[in-house]
């Protein structure tokens, strides 16, 4: 082709003028070279090898720019009304181009004709490696397609499916778009001849030869003894980058669970699909809206229903700026991915949110290092699910409209870890899919997220929250509901209404911290569940409502220089925890109860406490097991008729030290009988009514300082 461009920009100006197809060259010095109106007047010309025919369009001049052709007389080459135009007495036509081709090339200048042959024969030819689309576009196939390294661009414009052919039952693969690696047949069964440790990439295998470095490989491990039927810790896309020796391997991936000796391996190795890029287009969904409205089966829309992209076995392949409604299943739907971009992208409005799987942007099952940035959704089911996938990044994504039965941001809880989110807003709802898949998840850290609903209360270990702001919301859920499990669970500068902590996991080696934040209990809210024996610890924290609270877990509670406070006729908090510490902060109208159900530890340490409630006591206790109180450094001011301290019941070993009483009363007579022990010495009493028990053995009262 040297020298073509010359030639064919010297013709360009003539051609709109020229006659049909003539085979005298049209330039001095060029030799073969035919020049056409359309690529209709082109297939009616003989091609012979090395003839350069130039022509004006696909069907009139300019519709597809100009279009250069080289000649050949292999018949074999089969035609396909665009890169390759049958010429007469079967020779061929072959489009010339620099890697990009349009679909104008085909004839496709608008919706009136279904695209899917033009698609279908750009994506399989390895010369190609960019697509456009200048026009609206019609897509009636879904399209599978096993090509690599190559760019989809439809320049904004619209693709709309009506009349697609139908899908298969459950089948979130069959878009209009579907690229997925090949299988190389190849499968390795073993089991563990050695411990596999979390954050490891080296992993016993029976023979290393087999495992090529730079191989890639579907692993996964035998489901959970005892567990779900799809409960497994370990389903990844991975690369092997070194054979270490005969009987290990490295992988580009540092598990995030342990494997015992023992458990068995898969491993089945693929040819990936590699650097695809699908990119600018809005997608209309196919099918009508009508039908259950509960998520009920049958539902013929998950087969007359259209989404545009899905990925299989991939690498580096991205998708940006594709906004899409009226989508079935995910709008962009990836399974054992790495590597990977979606950014930019919105849906809105699929046909339901409540049938499994279906109303999502974009949904990735076992698939690693992928970024989700920039993108948005109204009233749809979920923005963005990461299913048994790791080290994922959420990042500036938005979904309303949640009311309509959705939340934006979820994991499935099959043993996902270390995934970020960054800067979103909308509900958000981890590991939360159920027993069968293990309800697992480790390492989420949620930063700078507002909602009206968090619920991360399964099996989360060391989760992170940082400045999470759940503000409710009439309209879904008034309480502004934050659920954590306490299981390494670390919460900073985060603002809710209910906050309520379970524990159904001990997998941490890190506290239980509630640090800098806030929240307004409603009234009667479980705030400590009872399975709870991990430390919970609150710093530096206003927790406002407390009325009628408990706390029913049996693990330690501490509140370090917080602020809690309740209405003045509040029912008592009821504390169920082996140790209650207050240390430091301010305790108003708020009547703590310890309930005894369990030996207690109670420790006040320099609090200030106090209420304008003219009954009841603000310290006091149930009957029933042994309290061991440590009451120091408390000031405390209460009128008439309310106690500071109420101990009137069971075995008590009390030492009240250091302390100011202004005002009510003090009632511990009732509660040191035989087997009890109290200590009450450097204390000041302002005004108190003070009932104490006589001094004795067991009963030491000493350098108290009382006035009016």
């Amino acid at each position: 082709m040297a020298g073509l461009g010359a030639v064919a920009l010297g013709t360009a100006g003539a051609i709109a003028s020229t006659a049909p197809a003539q085979a005298a060259p049209v330039a001095t010095g060029a030799k073969d070279v035919t020049r056409a109106e359309s690529v209709a007047d082109l297939a009616r010309l003989r091609a012979r090898d090395g003839e350069v025919a130039i022509v004006a369009g696909y069907r009139e001049p300019g519709d597809a720019g100009l279009l250069v052709y080289v000649g050949s007389e292999d018949g074999e080459l089969a035609a396909n009304g665009g890169t390759v135009i049958g010429g007469k007495h079967g020779t061929r036509w072959i489009l010339q181009h620099d890697g990009t081709v349009d679909f104008r090339v085909f004839g496709i200048t608008g919706p009136e004709k279904p695209a899917d042959d033009a698609l279908a024969a750009m994506v399989n030819d390895p010369r190609i490696r960019r697509i456009q689309a200048s026009t609206d576009l019609l897509f009636r196939r879904r399209h599978r397609f096993t090509r690599s390294h190559l760019e989809i661009d439809f320049g904004g414009h619209l693709l709309t499916t009506d009349g697609i052919e139908q899908n298969t039952h459950d089948n979130p693969f069959g878009a209009v778009m579907f690229f997925t690696g090949v299988s190389k047949d190849v499968v390795v069964e073993h089991a563990l001849a050695e411990a596999w440790p979390e954050l490891t990439d080296a992993v016993a295998v029976p023979d290393a030869s087999r495992f090529p470095v730079d191989s890639w490989w579907a692993v996964q491990c035998d489901p959970v003894a005892g567990g779900g039927a799809d409960e497994r810790e370990l389903q990844r896309f991975v690369q092997v980058t070194q054979q270490i020796d005969a009987h290990h391997i490295r992988i580009d991936y540092l598990n995030g669970w342990p494997l015992d000796k023992g458990r068995k391996l898969s491993w089945r190795q693929m040819e990936p699909v590699a650097g695809v890029r699908i990119a600018n287009m809005r997608f209309l969904g196919a099918g009508p809206f009508d039908g259950p409205t509960d998520g009920s089966f049958p539902d013929s829309r998950e087969l007359t229903g259209s989404h545009p992209i899905a990925f299989e076995y991939a690498i580096h392949c991205d998708v940006a700026d594709v906004h899409a409604s009226r989508t079935w299943w995910p709008v962009i739907m990836r399974r054992w991915n790495t590597h990977f971009t979606t950014e930019r992208c919105s849906v809105e409005n699929p046909p339901t949110v409540f049938y499994g799987g279906a109303g999502y942007l974009t949904q990735q099952i076992y698939s690693l290092y992928g970024r989700v940035s920039d993108c948005t959704s109204s009233n749809a089911r979920h923005l963005n699910d990461l299913t048994a996938s790791a080290y994922c990044l959420v990042e500036n994504c938005h979904g309303d409209g949640d009311d309509q039965g959705g939340n934006p941001f979820t994991t499935h809880g099959q043993y996902e870890h270390d995934l970020t989110f960054i800067g979103n807003s909308g509900l958000m709802d981890i590991a939360n899919s159920g027993a069968q898949w293990g309800t697992s998840a480790k390492r989420i850290t949620v930063r700078d997220h507002v909602c009206s609903w968090f619920v991360a209360g399964t099996k989360i270990t060391d989760l992170t929250l940082e400045n999470v702001r759940v503000i409710g919301r009439s309209t879904f859920d008034p309480q502004a509901t934050m659920t954590i499990n306490a299981d390494g669970a670390q919460v900073r500068g985060c603002t809710a209404g209910l906050l309520a902590i379970g524990q159904r996991s001990q997998r941490s080696s890190r506290p239980t911290v509630i640090q800098d934040s806030t929240f307004a209990l409603p009234k009667d809210q479980v705030l400590v569940q009872t399975p709870v024996t991990a430390t919970v610890r609150f710093v530096d924290c206003t927790i406002t409502g407390v009325d009628g609270v408990k706390a029913r877990g049996s693990g330690p509670v501490e509140f370090v220089d917080c602020r809690l406070s309740g209405p003045a006729a509040a029912a008592p908090f009821e504390i169920g925890a082996s140790r209650l510490t207050i240390r430091g902060g301010s305790v108003r109208d708020v009547r703590l109860t310890a309930t005894a159900a369990r030996d207690q530890l109670v420790t006040l340490d320099g609090v200030e406490l106090g209420t304008e409630r003219a009954d009841g006591a603000l310290l006091t206790r149930a009957a029933g097991g042994v309290i061991t109180w440590r009451v120091n450094g408390v000031t405390s001011t209460v009128p008439k008729g309310a106690a500071h301290l109420d101990i009137g019941t069971g075995i008590n070993h009390a030492r009240v030290t250091g302390s100011q009483f202004v005002g009510g009363g003090l009632r511990l007579a009732d509660g040191f009988a035989d087997a009890s022990t109290l200590l009450y010495t450097d204390n000041v009493e302002r005004g108190v009514e003070t009932v104490l028990p006589a001094a004795g053995d067991r009963v030491l009262i000493a350098d108290v300082l009382t006035s009016a």
